[in-house]
Protein backbone atom coordinates (compact mmCIF):
# COMPACT_ATOMS: atom_id res chain seq x y z
CA UNK A 1 0.00 0.00 0.00
CA UNK A 2 1.35 3.40 -1.04
CA UNK A 3 1.87 6.21 1.44
CA UNK A 4 -0.80 8.85 0.82
CA UNK A 5 -1.98 12.26 1.95
CA UNK A 6 -5.53 13.62 1.85
CA UNK A 7 -6.17 16.20 -0.88
CA UNK A 8 -9.15 18.50 -1.50
CA UNK A 9 -9.74 20.65 -4.58
CA UNK A 10 -12.50 23.19 -4.12
CA UNK A 11 -13.70 26.22 -6.05
CA UNK A 12 -16.27 28.83 -5.18
CA UNK A 13 -18.85 26.70 -7.01
CA UNK A 14 -18.10 23.12 -5.94
CA UNK A 15 -15.82 20.52 -4.43
CA UNK A 16 -14.12 18.75 -7.33
CA UNK A 17 -11.96 16.21 -5.53
CA UNK A 18 -11.54 14.82 -2.05
CA UNK A 19 -9.43 11.74 -1.45
CA UNK A 20 -6.07 10.11 -0.90
CA UNK A 21 -3.20 10.92 -3.28
CA UNK A 22 0.46 9.97 -3.50
CA UNK A 23 1.44 13.16 -5.37
CA UNK A 24 0.11 16.55 -6.48
CA UNK A 25 1.81 18.54 -9.25
CA UNK A 26 0.79 22.19 -9.72
CA UNK A 27 2.29 25.43 -11.02
CA UNK A 28 3.00 28.06 -8.38
CA UNK A 29 4.25 31.60 -8.86
CA UNK A 30 7.88 30.43 -8.72
CA UNK A 31 7.47 27.33 -10.89
CA UNK A 32 6.22 23.78 -10.79
CA UNK A 33 5.57 22.16 -7.41
CA UNK A 34 5.59 18.44 -6.68
CA UNK A 35 3.95 17.64 -3.33
CA UNK A 36 4.20 14.16 -1.78
CA UNK A 37 3.27 12.80 1.66
CA UNK A 38 5.55 14.24 4.36
CA UNK A 39 6.15 17.51 2.46
CA UNK A 40 6.94 20.54 4.61
CA UNK A 41 4.11 22.97 5.33
CA UNK A 42 3.68 25.36 2.43
CA UNK A 43 1.39 28.11 1.18
CA UNK A 44 1.66 29.18 -2.46
CA UNK A 45 -0.42 30.99 -5.00
CA UNK A 46 -1.20 28.99 -8.15
CA UNK A 47 -0.91 30.10 -11.76
CA UNK A 48 -3.55 29.19 -14.34
CA UNK A 49 -2.94 25.73 -15.73
CA UNK A 50 -3.11 22.03 -15.01
CA UNK A 51 -3.02 20.36 -11.60
CA UNK A 52 -2.17 16.68 -11.71
CA UNK A 53 -3.15 14.24 -8.97
CA UNK A 54 -1.64 10.76 -8.67
CA UNK A 55 -4.05 8.59 -6.72
CA UNK A 56 -3.24 5.62 -4.50
CA UNK A 57 -3.91 3.21 -7.39
CA UNK A 58 -1.43 5.02 -9.65
CA UNK A 59 -4.29 6.48 -11.71
CA UNK A 60 -3.88 10.15 -12.58
CA UNK A 61 -6.49 12.90 -12.74
CA UNK A 62 -5.88 16.31 -14.30
CA UNK A 63 -7.80 19.48 -13.47
CA UNK A 64 -7.62 22.98 -14.93
CA UNK A 65 -7.39 25.87 -12.45
CA UNK A 66 -7.71 29.52 -13.42
CA UNK A 67 -5.59 30.35 -10.37
CA UNK A 68 -5.89 30.05 -6.61
CA UNK A 69 -3.91 28.86 -3.61
CA UNK A 70 -2.25 25.66 -2.46
CA UNK A 71 -1.90 24.90 1.25
CA UNK A 72 0.15 21.95 2.45
CA UNK A 73 -0.19 20.76 6.06
CA UNK A 74 1.33 17.62 7.63
CA UNK A 75 -1.76 15.50 6.92
CA UNK A 76 -3.50 17.31 4.09
CA UNK A 77 -3.26 19.31 0.87
CA UNK A 78 -5.91 21.92 0.10
CA UNK A 79 -6.25 23.55 -3.30
CA UNK A 80 -8.51 26.59 -3.25
CA UNK A 81 -9.25 27.52 -6.85
CA UNK A 82 -10.78 30.64 -8.35
CA UNK A 83 -12.41 28.33 -10.90
CA UNK A 84 -11.63 24.70 -11.60
CA UNK A 85 -12.80 22.04 -14.06
CA UNK A 86 -11.83 18.49 -14.83
CA UNK A 87 -9.48 18.56 -17.81
CA UNK A 88 -11.72 16.11 -19.70
CA UNK A 89 -14.58 18.64 -19.50
CA UNK A 90 -12.67 21.37 -21.38
CA UNK A 91 -13.64 21.82 -25.04
CA UNK A 92 -10.33 21.90 -26.93
CA UNK A 93 -11.78 23.63 -29.99
CA UNK A 94 -13.36 26.35 -27.84
CA UNK A 95 -10.06 26.87 -25.97
CA UNK A 96 -8.14 27.15 -29.27
CA UNK A 97 -10.72 29.65 -30.56
CA UNK A 98 -10.40 31.67 -27.32
CA UNK A 99 -6.61 31.83 -27.86
CA UNK A 100 -7.12 33.16 -31.41
CA UNK A 101 -9.72 35.67 -30.22
CA UNK A 102 -7.44 36.96 -27.46
CA UNK A 103 -4.48 37.23 -29.88
CA UNK A 104 -6.67 39.24 -32.27
CA UNK A 105 -7.78 41.52 -29.42
CA UNK A 106 -4.13 42.13 -28.49
CA UNK A 107 -3.22 42.94 -32.09
CA UNK A 108 -6.15 45.36 -32.39
CA UNK A 109 -5.77 47.04 -29.00
CA UNK A 110 -7.14 50.54 -28.58
CA UNK A 111 -6.00 51.25 -25.04
CA UNK A 112 -4.13 49.94 -22.01
CA UNK A 113 -7.27 48.53 -20.35
CA UNK A 114 -8.22 46.54 -23.43
CA UNK A 115 -4.66 45.22 -23.71
CA UNK A 116 -4.63 44.06 -20.08
CA UNK A 117 -8.00 42.38 -20.49
CA UNK A 118 -6.91 40.67 -23.73
CA UNK A 119 -3.61 39.56 -22.16
CA UNK A 120 -5.49 37.99 -19.24
CA UNK A 121 -7.87 36.26 -21.67
CA UNK A 122 -4.90 34.95 -23.65
CA UNK A 123 -3.16 33.60 -20.52
CA UNK A 124 -6.29 31.77 -19.36
CA UNK A 125 -7.15 30.35 -22.80
CA UNK A 126 -3.55 29.20 -23.33
CA UNK A 127 -3.52 27.52 -19.90
CA UNK A 128 -6.78 25.70 -20.73
CA UNK A 129 -5.37 24.52 -24.05
CA UNK A 130 -2.15 23.37 -22.34
CA UNK A 131 -4.25 21.40 -19.82
CA UNK A 132 -6.19 19.64 -22.60
CA UNK A 133 -2.96 18.82 -24.40
CA UNK A 134 -1.45 17.43 -21.17
CA UNK A 135 -4.34 15.04 -20.69
CA UNK A 136 -4.29 14.01 -24.36
CA UNK A 137 -0.57 13.15 -24.16
CA UNK A 138 -1.23 11.13 -21.02
CA UNK A 139 -3.93 9.13 -22.80
CA UNK A 140 -1.58 8.52 -25.71
CA UNK A 141 -3.65 10.23 -28.38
Amino acid sequence: MAITVHCDIVSADESLFSGAVTMVVATGSLGELGITPGHAALLSDLRPGPVRLVKETGEEEVYYLSGGYLEVQPGSIAILADTAVRAGDIDEAAAAEAVKSAETAIANQTGEIEYSKAAAMLAEATAQLRTVQTIRKKLGG
